[in-house]
């Protein structure tokens, strides 16, 4: 169960922040896949930062911004070729 629920908020993280970048979004299964590296990304770089998320609505909120940074990165890497 809490890998169907890792994989919820994986995409539903990668869905807003796909949103958020305006036409970032990589469809479904891409967004899963992007809210998924995003929570690890996040998960590194919010304690870093001194912010601490607990629960369900935390998870949201790191997988979130750990995957709007990976799509800011990748769009950085996109602009260069």
């Amino acid at each position: 169960m809490d890998f169907l629920w890792f994989l919820l908020i994986g995409g539903v993280a990668g869905a807003i922040s796909g949103r958020i970048m305006r036409g970032k979004g990589f469809g479904c299964l891409g967004n899963i896949i992007v809210g998924i590296i995003g929570a690890f990304i996040g998960g590194f770089l919010l304690p870093l930062l001194g912010v601490a998320t607990r629960g369900s609505i935390g998870s949201l909120v790191s997988a979130t911004v750990g995957a709007l940074v990976l799509l800011w990165i990748l769009g950085i890497n996109g602009r260069r070729k």
